[in-house]
């Protein structure tokens, strides 16, 4: 199994995030292939560390050649243009972890 994993930041704008972020950028994530599961949680507490972490997003794929083929599809590249459309909500970039 891999995952994809999306830490996110408290947005500096909270309302324009969710609205792009579950209206946009999910809807595109869905139609990413080889997604096995995916998952939203937002953090509540975050221990040792300065961070101000609000939401922690997971998608996860049978294989690391799965989770590389999705995100090279089509699908996938639109998923990464879209990023750049969340920019302006955020604080900071998100912390992007790969796990096998």
């Amino acid at each position: 199994m891999a995952k994809f994993i999306v830490l996110y930041e408290k947005p500096k704008d909270v309302e324009g995030f969710q609205k792009h972020y579950n209206g946009v950028h999910m809807p595109l994530v869905e139609k990413m292939p080889n997604i096995q599961n995916s998952s939203q949680h937002a953090i509540v507490n975050a221990q040792n560390t300065d961070a101000n972490y609000y939401l922690i997003a997971e998608l996860e794929f049978a294989s690391l050649d799965d989770l590389h083929a999705s995100l090279s599809s089509e699908a996938g590249k639109q998923v990464a243009d879209d990023a750049a459309n969340l920019a302006p909500f955020l604080q900071k970039p998100p912390i992007i972890l790969i796990t096998e």
